[in-house]
């Protein structure tokens, strides 16, 4: 019975065990698919404007995000990304939800680039994360073909932003805000 026993704990020990271990192996694949993702995004911003490459390489931060969203009057968006301190090489991984209201339809999937021009203004983004906006848009794209600055649309205190339409269509004008927070499964 004693015996029993010992292996009923034994077992318990070594599920809980190899589900941290799954979990944490998870939580690295999530990552390491996000870091790819980021990286192939900044090589198109690149290709479409080799400016920003310096400009990212001068910055005290970035953030990139890929977007999913569709829209009919009313709409959303949503996606993940990571910020990376340039300074400190720290990476945070962020999620991100759009929703918007006004005269647009489409349907479209989305790379954003943010440069932070100062310390301040990345720190705040991190750890506050809201932006909020209003504006028209006129979009195509396939597989890369249209970049863009936010215009008035997107304001991010003293940071420049970066819009890259990989797939699909949009216009119209809408009152949009967006929420951008850490991901607490990945940081």
């Amino acid at each position: 019975m004693r015996l029993h026993g010992l292996f009923t704990i034994a077992t318990m020990i070594l599920s809980l065990a190899a589900g941290n271990a799954l979990a944490q192996s998870d939580k690295a694949k999530k990552q390491a698919e996000i870091q790819k993702v980021t990286q192939n995004s900044l090589e198109k911003f690149y290709k479409a404007d080799p400016k920003l490459k310096e400009a990212v390489a001068k910055a005290p931060g970035y953030a990139v995000f890929t977007t999913y969203g569709l829209s009919f009057l009313v709409g959303g968006a949503g996606g993940k990304g990571l910020v990376r301190d340039v300074k400190t090489k720290k990476t945070t991984y962020m999620d991100m939800a759009q929703a918007s209201a006004g005269l647009q339809a489409g349907i479209a999937e989305n790379e954003t680039l943010i440069i932070f021009k100062s310390e301040q203004a990345l720190n705040q983004f991190v750890n506050n994360g809201w932006e909020f906006g209003g504006g028209g848009t006129a979009q195509a794209g396939v597989a890369g073909s249209q970049v863009g600055a936010g215009g008035g649309e997107n304001v991010i205190a003293d940071a420049s932003y970066y819009t890259l339409t990989r797939n699909g269509l949009q216009a119209g004008g809408a009152l949009a805000g967006t929420k951008f927070w850490k991901d607490k499964e990945l940081n």
